[in-house]
């Protein structure tokens, strides 16, 4: 059986997150992959409080084992978000699209663990200052807001980098990724694409039918020019920002274009003219099943392709 550091620290069976995905990452399916000995995510985007808290008070009805909130800390109201994760003594917290810093201290006080995510190696041994509790390198495979380092690059000089645990992200959903990245140096794998495609997420079944139908290249990354690219399926809607982008029009009408997609496309179906974010791994996935079945089927690959490598040395 695997079992790593992360395990220990963040009290887990497998060392497996769930990415914290907005309008995805909700109660059903966090509370899911911490039943299935994983830890569950709720992704709070930019969700108000009173939302965000009821999102929690679900999970903590479905179940009593460790979860975490994925805070973003460019949403209007993060400072509110944070207190109810203060209030609600949050035992592990995610953060992206910022420093978490300010707010790390607060946390500790809680017992909480502070893990941010983190696309450079420079960021990350930035953040070690304030106090951090482990990072998740994530790569520009995954789907959503991504940087521009490949995983595979990316995880090695963030462990360079950082004394703490290193969690990796970004084209990873089988036992093979998970595998690899182990074998690299890191402590557990997030994983966000696998999660869409379980029975547990609320995504219309729109979002995961065109998961399920993507190819190698299926996502594009749009966004380029504001700073703040995001990967996605290639749709209209993706093709009108890439014009819009690429003709130059400003920051403000491709913000407008883009506001309310992801919700378009995630809960009411339309994948066509909504953003569907999701990592290029989705290319290789081809069926939907419950989040314990996704988290054990994947634990017995990897230590089969660890066994595997192991043979390797004579």
């Amino acid at each position: 059986m695997i079992k790593t550091d992360i395990c220990d620290l963040l009290q887990i069976e497998y060392p497996i997150l769930q990415g914290g995905m907005a309008w995805i990452g909700t109660a059903e399916l966090a509370a899911a992959v911490s039943e299935a000995g994983g830890l569950g995510i709720i992704g709070a985007g930019h969700m108000p409080p009173d939302v965000f808290r009821n999102e929690i008070h679900k999970l903590k009805e479905r179940t009593s084992k460790p979860f975490g909130c994925n805070i973003m800390l460019m949403s209007p109201f993060v400072k509110e978000v944070m207190q109810v994760v203060l209030d609600e003594r949050v035992p592990v917290v995610t953060t992206g699209a910022g420093n978490p810093s300010t707010y790390v201290p607060a946390l500790k006080d809680i017992g909480s663990k502070v893990i941010p995510v983190v696309a450079s190696p420079l960021l990350a041994k930035r953040l070690l200052r304030g106090g951090i509790d482990a990072v998740i390198a994530e790569g520009t495979e995954s789907g959503g807001h991504v940087g521009e380092i490949t995983t595979m690059c990316l995880l090695p000089q963030v462990l360079d980098a950082v004394n703490v645990p290193v969690i990796a992200a970004g084209g990873i959903a089988d036992g093979r990724g998970m595998a690899a990245a182990l074998t690299i140096g890191a402590q557990a794998v997030q994983m966000g694409t696998r999660f869409v495609l379980s029975e547990e997420c609320i995504a219309h079944s729109n979002y995961k039918e065109a998961v399920l139908k993507a190819k190698d290249r299926s996502t594009i990354v749009t966004g380029l020019t504001t700073g703040h690219p995001v990967r996605i399926l290639q749709n209209a809607l993706a093709h009108q920002y890439q014009s819009l982008e690429f003709s130059g029009a400003p920051k403000e009408a491709l913000e407008n274009l883009g506001t309310g997609t992801l919700r378009a496309a995630a809960i009411d179906g339309n994948v066509k003219d909504g953003s569907v974010m999701i990592g290029q791994i989705s290319g290789m996935l081809q069926d939907i099943k419950p989040c314990k079945a996704i988290i054990q089927d994947i634990m017995k690959e990897t230590e089969t392709v660890l066994t595997k490598a192991q043979s390797l040395i004579r």
